[in-house]
């Protein structure tokens, strides 16, 4: 005859280890302090419409312009029009739809700066006035 044997259970009286307090380096659980989220954030299509807007709002602003310098400033007005809704967007709306407002607009007035300088290079007057 066999005598069974119990079982070995958890053994209650075994010392555990203490948990560790984490040095941080490796967080182990959510942060202290709450996580701040941007309300708009930036994407690629908002910066690529945007920009895309502003170039046929310039487009269509330089078309008015009969010589340079109705188109320089035809540009310079459409370019304070677009920054002044770029920097609507920037508080109120969109923040990568402004972005590529400025960005293109931006670019807009350095094509027209360049297009007054050669003229001007070239023929020794300045073409604005």
């Amino acid at each position: 005859m066999t005598i069974a044997r119990p079982e070995p259970g958890p053994d209650f009286g075994a010392a555990r280890p203490l948990p560790r307090t984490p040095s941080g380096l490796f967080p182990s659980g959510p942060p202290a302090r709450p996580t701040y989220r941007e309300p708009h954030p930036v994407s690629g299509g908002g910066v690529a419409a945007g920009g895309g807007t502003a170039a046929g709002w310039l487009l269509l602003f330089g078309l008015l312009g009969t010589d340079l310098a109705s188109y320089a400033w035809w540009t310079v007005i459409a370019g304070l029009l677009a920054w002044g809704t770029a920097l609507v967007l920037v508080r109120y709306g969109d923040r990568g739809v402004a972005t590529g407002v400025a960005l293109v607009t931006a670019g807009g007035w350095s094509i027209a700066a360049a297009v007054v300088a050669v003229r001007w290079a070239t023929s020794g007057d300045w073409p604005l006035w």
